[in-house]
């Protein structure tokens, strides 16, 4: 098939990717435009302008697609299909009309559940034992749109967000070519019987709040690593927690009760065991407290 594929972070490469491999011509990428990032803030393309681009693909990064000119350039490809993958610009029904069989979607989630921006990370935060990913037709609503095919994958009791980003991405890729390699499935209208939003992250949201339960804290730690992060403050410094294990013990919320680093929740306990302080690479938790002295009865805010 003819192809646009849309897309911006690490997330969507392996679609493209296993598009490329599986034979369709790309006729044109859209990502977001590169942004500063970086301690010189220079302009950094995204990995999805990077990876088309190393491909020979002609990429494009509009910063809107609502006006006229941009609008007439993208049908003006005259594509068969237009593959989405976290692009993060809303589609004009203009856009979503353009190519011949119109515009589907790769969406991060088990549709109508987690509908909208951090579908990866919320499962995890409301202890979902499962995910996948939906392929959909796509339509004006926020990922609404008629399913075409489902992937599963299970969320263990150790699942990353990091982890869980990577097989999805991976699963995204298989289920793409698969939607594609046949002529399109009858699509299914979602019903809004068990839909839920996954909002944005937000960088408050990683502060801990040790009068929450260590099941909670945990879901939290897995859900939130690598970005916004989850944080607490030891004497006024930020102290970014990357790893913990939940384990039996009880004290005041925030309270150290065993050594090195374990500590106590609104209910259970935390083991810290891998930490980070404000501009230090990431450690174990033995060695922070060996640099830094953590009584039993230090107060973690």
């Amino acid at each position: 098939m003819r192809l646009i594929f849309m897309g911006t972070p690490d997330f969507a490469v392996p679609a493209l990717a296993a598009l490329i491999d599986a034979g369709h011509e790309i006729c044109c990428v859209y990502s977001q435009p590169p942004r500063p990032a970086g301690r010189g803030q220079k302009e950094q393309p995204s990995p999805v302008q990077t990876y088309a681009q190393e491909c020979g693909i002609n990429v494009r990064y509009p910063v809107s697609l609502k006006n006229d000119a941009a609008q007439t350039e993208f049908a003006a490809l005259k594509a068969d299909i237009a593959v989405v993958v976290a692009y993060g610009l809303i589609l004009p029904k203009a856009v979503l009309d353009a190519p011949a069989l119109g515009c589907i979607n790769i969406h991060a989630s088990l549709l109508p559940r987690w509908r909208g921006a951090a579908p990866i990370q919320r499962a995890i935060l409301a202890g979902d034992i499962e995910t996948g990913i939906t392929i959909i037709q796509m339509d004006e609503g926020l990922d609404t749109g008629p399913i075409l095919m489902t992937g599963r994958i299970k969320i263990g009791s150790t699942t990353t967000a990091l982890e869980l980003h990577d097989a999805l991405a991976a699963l995204g890729g298989q289920l793409i070519v698969n939607t594609l390699s046949m002529e399109l499935p009858l699509p299914i209208p979602q019903t809004e019987e068990g839909s839920t939003y996954a909002p944005k992250l937000d960088r408050a949201e990683g502060l801990i709040d040790w009068t929450e339960t260590a099941a909670a804290l945990d879901l939290k730690i897995r859900a939130l690593n690598p970005w916004p992060g989850v944080w607490c403050k030891r004497d006024g410094e930020r102290l970014r927690v990357l790893a913990a294990t939940i384990v039996p013990g009880s004290g005041a919320p925030g309270t150290v009760i065993g050594m090195p680093l374990t500590v106590a929740c609104g209910d259970g306990a935390l083991r810290l065991d891998r930490l980070q302080r404000s501009g230090k690479s990431s450690m174990a938790a033995d060695e922070y407290a060996r640099g830094n002295r953590v009584p039993a009865g230090t107060i973690l805010q």
